[in-house]
């Protein structure tokens, strides 16, 4: 990921509609981004009727099982999904939430691997992505650095190339709970890729994010900002997504053009025109003594004593008398 790489994420915000999740593809291809990205859930491998909802947004599901039960498509619809991304130049990418879903996902064919944060300590999920040799991006969500470095270990021992990503798991995502400052650490910690998945709903997150260091970003989209689903508070609308797409890349271009205010010369021509040379603010005789009160400066450069240099006439004789607003010179003064 040498360049800025963003990804749009787009969950279960389909509602389990093949047709919605197509359109997604044709919409998300409209805005700039690199990779879209979805989510693989098969019930009855990663959840169970025990398992609570993390927002009640609808009562169309008795149970968080019967939802992923819904949200689920077949291993020929995802590969119909695959081949919409291919066609637009999308990478296509799908978070799995079990070792049954990686299956699919390698069998659709997927460049790698996002590790959602609830599955950092899944060490058999990790196992399973091991065993697939392609690489991972960490989501740090609700880890602490003992977890996150424990799952780094049991990567690094199975030569597994891996990504990490600043999140904060709540939606929407509160100014305060950011955590743009972990860019950095995260980058010192462990001397990989960094980005940032983000949850605020808000097209400047992503941009402080790239310039603060995130060499890429994942955020979730949505159709129609009035839609209900459980990401729908933290996601961006397309026009957003654009707009975030347009700026991030903007910014992180001047990144990779740092410049030196020790060296002036691209303002030499600039210079001559903006900076100023002395002149007198009244008609002054012969004689005169100057003082600050005489003095004015005017552009451009180079047609009297440079006014940074004031101080050096104040005190110092007229040789001849100076018209109001002529130009001082130091063959004027003795």
């Amino acid at each position: 990921m040498n360049n800025l790489f963003l990804i749009a994420e787009i969950a279960q915000a389909h509602g389990g509609s093949l047709q919605k999740a197509h359109d997604y593809i044709d919409a998300v291809a409209t805005t700039g981004v690199d990779a879209i990205k979805f989510q693989t859930h098969i019930a009855d491998a990663e959840s169970s009727i025990h398992e609570p909802f993390r927002v009640k947004f609808t009562e169309a599901y008795a149970t968080r099982f019967d939802y992923w039960k819904a949200m689920e498509f077949t291993i020929g619809e995802w590969k119909e999904l695959k081949e919409h991304c291919d066609a637009t130049g999308l990478e296509f990418m799908s978070s799995p939430f079990s070792n049954a879903a990686v299956d699919v996902l390698e069998e659709v064919g997927v460049k790698r691997y996002k590790i959602g944060s609830g599955e950092v300590s899944n060490f058999l999920l990790l196992e399973k992505f091991s065993q697939t040799k392609k690489p991972v991006i960490l989501s740090s969500g609700m880890s602490s650095y003992d977890e996150l470095d424990a799952a780094v270990a049991f990567l690094k021992e199975r030569h597994v190339a891996y990504s990490m990503m600043q999140c904060t798991t709540a939606y929407p995502t509160s100014a305060e709970q950011l955590g743009l400052n972990v860019i950095q650490e995260l980058k010192n910690r462990y001397q990989v890729p960094i980005g940032f998945s983000d949850h605020s709903a808000q097209i400047s997150t992503g941009v402080a994010a790239v310039a603060m260091g995130a060499e890429f970003l994942e955020f979730h989209v949505i159709l129609d900002a009035n839609e209900m689903g459980p990401d729908a508070s933290a996601s961006l609308t397309i026009a957003q997504a654009k707009q975030l797409t347009n700026d991030a890349r903007y910014i992180h271009k001047s990144l990779q053009h740092p410049i030196t205010k020790t060296d002036t010369r691209p303002f030499s021509e600039l210079k001559q025109i903006f900076e100023k040379s002395l002149a007198v603010n009244k008609t002054l005789p012969k004689g005169h003594y100057l003082s600050f009160a005489d003095l004015e400066a005017k552009k451009p450069k180079g047609f009297g004593i440079d006014a940074c240099e004031f101080e050096k006439v104040i005190g110092k004789q007229l040789n001849r008398t100076l018209a109001a607003w002529e130009f001082l010179n130091t063959k004027d003064i003795d």
